[in-house]
Order: structure tokens, then C-alpha cells, then sequence
């Protein structure tokens, strides 16, 4: 059972009178489901953003249509490039001994009392989320990694620091388990060459100014000498 919950209604408007949908603020969705027919949904529009909000593509939803329950993986969110707004939501069902996919925010914790944070090092964090597979209820809302280790720059956090929970594997099997998914670097230093580099720029581009020639005090040759 899956903590986020979502009651959708059923609907049989498609096409263009979906706009009708959105302006009483409701989101058109469809479950698919195997070898079942999709079925065409609808819901409040603040109640499913809270939803999505929660899930993610990273956990399992609980959805209520009627009398039933089937629980499902968000697989798109179609969302409006001016507005900002959902425009139309794709689940899949899924039971709870199926194998899915799912894309896991990876987070750093600890670091605040390494060496590297003492030593006012700061994080750049290049891996976000990974891909996993698991059984619903194995599926973890997060993976965390212990930074409190890193010392220098040349510490990092790799895919092999990634301790995977029981039932769960990554998607991707070819992953090289030294890509990194943090590094360290020196805000101070970095500034610092920074402003070098623009020094010397502007230094450069001073010096590819053409310079004024002073005016010569020699007469020109079609000057006219005063007559005698």
C-alpha cells in the first residue's frame, strides 16, 4: 500500500473538449495496464499537483477509481512550457510483485561535518537521481550517502559509495561504478582564478588598442610658403 492516494473519476471526454476539463480545473489522465484497455480518468487539480508533488516518478500511488483500487507509477506528466500548469497525466498499473523502474533522488548527508566542510570546501553534486528496479514496497522514496569522510579535493562520491536496500538493484547495469556523483572544489581559489583570468583579459585587450599619433608640427608639402 502505497502512502500517496489519488481518487480519480472516469471520463468520456477526449480530444479538443479536453479544454473544457482544464478550465473547471480538473487534469484528464489514463491508467495503462498490460494487456488491459486503457482507461480514461480525471481528477481535482490542486488534490493530483499534491500527489505528484509527493511520488514523483520515484513511488508507487495508490489510485481509487470507484470501488477499486489498483496501484501505479506516474510514467509522464504533460506540462504546459508557458502556463507551468499539468495538462495531462499517463500512469501505469502495476501489482505489487511486479519488478518496476523507477528514477531515485540521491541525497548527501553529512558533509556539514567533514573535513572537507571544516576546511571550507564546497560540494558540487554533478548525479541528482539514478534509475532502480524494484518491488513496489521496496522501492525507497531516497538514497542517501555519509559525505562526514571527505577530506581533500580529490575525494569523491561514486556510484560504487551507493548502499542499495534489500530487493533493489540499478536499472542500469553498465553503469561504470566510478562515476561520480560529487566532487569537491575551492570557492575561494576558484574565485580567485577567476579574477586573475579577468585581469589578465582586460590586461590583453588594453594592450590591442591602437594608440593616438601626436600631432606633427612639420608643415605638409602642399602648404604654401608666405610670399617674399
Amino acid at each position: 500500500m502505497s502512502e500517496d492516494k489519488l481518487e480519480l473519476m472516469k471520463r468520456t471526454i477526449t480530444g479538443k473538449k479536453l479544454k473544457t476539463l482544464r478550465e473547471q480545473d480538473l487534469i484528464p489522465s489514463v491508467i495503462y495496464g498490460g494487456d488491459k484497455e486503457p482507461i480514461l480518468t480525471q481528477s481535482p487539480y490542486n488534490a493530483t499537483e499534491k500527489v505528484l508533488r509527493s511520488a514523483g516518478y520515484h513511488s508507487p500511488v495508490d489510485l481509487i477509481i470507484g470501488d477499486k483500487d489498483q496501484m501505479a507509477m506516474i510514467k509522464d506528466i504533460d506540462i504546459d512550457p508557458v502556463k507551468r500548469t499539468v495538462r495531462n497525466i499517463q500512469f501505469q498499473a502495476i501489482s505489487a510483485d511486479d519488478i518496476v523502474e523507477a528514477t531515485t533522488p540521491i541525497v548527501i548527508v553529512n558533509f556539514e561535518t567533514s573535513p572537507a566542510s571544516i576546511a571550507n570546501l564546497s560540494t558540487l553534486q554533478v548525479m541528482e537521481e539514478i534509475a532502480i528496479k524494484a518491488k513496489p514496497a521496496d522501492l525507497p522514496s531516497q538514497l542517501e550517502i555519509d559525505a562526514s569522510h571527505l577530506e581533500n579535493l580529490d575525494d569523491r562520491i561514486s556510484i560504487s559509495d551507493l548502499k542499495l536496500p534489500k530487493g533493489v538493484e540499478l536499472s542500469d547495469k553498465e553503469l561504470d561504478p566510478e562515476t561520480a556523483i560529487l566532487t569537491l572544489f575551492d570557492p575561494v581559489a576558484e574565485a580567485a582564478a577567476r579574477e586573475a583570468e579577468s585581469e589578465a583579459a582586460k590586461a590583453e585587450a588594453e594592450a590591442a588598442e591602437p594608440t593616438e599619433e601626436a600631432p606633427s608640427d612639420t608643415p605638409s608639402e602642399e602648404t604654401s610658403e608666405p610670399a617674399a
